[in-house]
């Protein structure tokens, strides 16, 4: 009982921490006190330093021996290295599910696609976000292999930054359009198609990421309120 306890409360600690570093309320390179966080969280020390090094191995924390936890860095390489994994680990999951996806599924996605529809409407950026994740963790899941789906939700919220800059930027009509033919390449079992539609829309250079984190740095010094 005790050691259920004190798991859930590691678990809890984890989650709370996990949102504050993928929205980055820690500053790029800053010093985690650990003792000020036990406080604002309410808890000891011992789950804290638990919940710490999961998001360490996470690669959303950065640990320093003899120095403590640090926020990540907003790091250009580093992020489109994360873009390619992300592209890589898509594209080998649709073909996966080209052979392996029930028609109802894919028509289920088709209907998730209509219900949120093209335009943004009244919902916030965060909102856009999330059902952005949720369209591609749902296709990835098509695949029916669960691990890559592990993988991208890490990459996920390793991008999360740079997905939120894009989604500002973004004209929602034009990817919920590709969305659309990727999914209905996909149930004409079309690999061919849906790997190009796919890598298209996952894609980003060098300079356009570049240019996100810039705006990633100003919404993070100068939040707007």
């Amino acid at each position: 009982m005790r050691e259920a306890a004190k798991d859930s409360v590691v678990h809890l600690v984890h989650g709370q921490l996990r949102s504050m570093a993928i929205g980055y309320e820690f500053k790029p390179g800053e010093r985690l006190n650990e003792g000020e966080l036990a406080k604002r969280l309410g808890v000891s020390r011992t789950p804290l330093r638990e919940a710490l090094h999961r998001l360490n191995t996470e690669g959303l924390l950065h640990f320093v021996p003899g120095k403590g936890f640090f926020c990540r860095d907003l790091d250009v390489h580093e992020i489109f290295s994360l873009y390619e994994v992300r592209k890589a680990i898509e594209v080998a999951a649709i073909r996966l599910a080209i052979g392996r996806a029930k028609d109802q599924d894919i028509d289920d996605l088709l209907g998730f696609l209509g219900s949120t529809g093209p335009a943004p409407g009244n919902r916030s950026t965060d909102e856009l976000v999330e059902l952005d994740e949720t369209f591609h963790e749902r296709l990835i899941a098509l695949s029916g292999n669960p691990e890559m789906l592990r993988v991208l939700r890490n990459l996920n919220a390793r991008i999360h930054l740079v997905r939120w800059i894009d989604m500002e930027r973004c004209d929602r009509t034009l990817t919920q359009t590709e969305h659309l033919s990727a999914l209905q390449a996909l149930k004409a079992r079309n690999d061919t198609a849906c790997v190009a539609i796919l890598e298209k829309h996952i894609d980003r250079r060098l300079d356009q990421i570049t240019s996100a984190l810039r705006a990633g740095y100003a919404q993070i010094y100068m939040p707007q309120t």
